[in-house]
């Protein structure tokens, strides 16, 4: 029946023609190695035909990642990870479902692919998303080159791809999300201006909010006159002398309270920052 099959395939005029397979100079005639491989229990001579069979195919592993270079890694890099698909090839390779390259071709592909996938992207993204951009920027490239089609909309994305509108955005935003621009790079405009230009400066009023809310518990557990001196000195910017006019005591007693009471504080909140001074009128 299988042979029926070869013979009507090969005839002109019928719709199935034999596609041969091309035969490259790096594909040795390694079948009867990989079978006795494939019996062979664990051990040295295991260990030893497994490299032999590695070496032998190693030209191909190397000409495979020859097609990935030039977008971003180094040739070495390309073939060692090719290497390394191919020892998994040869380590899982079974002879009785057909020839070895076939299976090993797309082994050795897959792990540069994934190579590419996991630890080219300078912004870390999800898998499910960089699937995503996939996707979004094949079908953008299948719209765009329709004869006289606008730029496709995300609707139209949507509805090509079969995604939803909100997969469709985030495809979108992961295709700026490869690589990152430097600090020193200048957007799209004309006052010569850097992206860092445009970056924000420390505000140290965020460490007085922190250190105001770390010392807002153990405050409202002082006694009424220790608050009240605190209340004055610190939030309504009174001397001392007024103080101790307002509460009916001494200058030096308000200086020695508030000494004692920010020391009473910083220890029952453990802080390390400076310590308020008293000060003299």
């Amino acid at each position: 029946m299988l042979t029926d099959r070869s013979a009507q395939a090969g005839r002109p005029g019928t719709r199935r023609t034999r596609r041969r397979r091309r035969v490259h100079d790096d594909a040795p005639d390694t079948c009867q190695a990989f079978t006795r491989l494939h019996g062979l229990a664990p051990g040295p001579e295991q260990d030893a035909l497994c490299e032999e069979l590695f070496e032998a195919w190693l030209p191909m592993a190397h000409r495979i990642a020859g097609r990935y270079h030039g977008k971003g890694e180094a040739l070495e890099d390309l073939q060692q990870i090719a290497a390394l698909g191919l020892l998994k090839a040869v380590k899982g390779y079974d002879p009785r479902r057909g020839p070895f390259e076939p299976y090993a071709v797309p082994t050795i592909s897959g792990e540069i692919r994934r190579h590419f996938r996991d630890h080219t992207w300078d912004v870390h993204v999800p898998r499910r998303i960089q699937d995503l951009r996939n996707t979004v920027r094949v079908a953008y490239r299948e719209l765009s080159q329709r004869p006289g089609s606008p730029e496709p909309t995300i609707q139209q994305l949507a509805r090509h791809t079969g995604l939803s509108e909100q997969d469709v955005q985030e495809g979108q935003q992961a295709l700026s999300s490869y690589s990152a621009l430097s600090l020193d790079a200048e957007p799209e405009r004309e006052d010569g201006v850097s992206l860092a230009d445009t970056l924000g400066t420390p505000d140290p009023s965020y460490d007085l909010v922190v250190d105001r809310l770390a010392a807002g518990s153990s405050i409202r557990h002082l006694p009424l006159r220790e608050r009240t001196i605190l209340y004055l000195r610190f939030f309504e910017g009174q001397t001392q002398s007024r103080i101790a006019e307002e509460i009916g005591v001494s200058q030096m007693q308000v200086c020695r309270i508030l000494a004692q009471t920010c020391s009473r504080v910083r220890e029952e909140v453990a802080g390390d920052g400076d310590e308020h001074r008293c000060g003299t009128d």
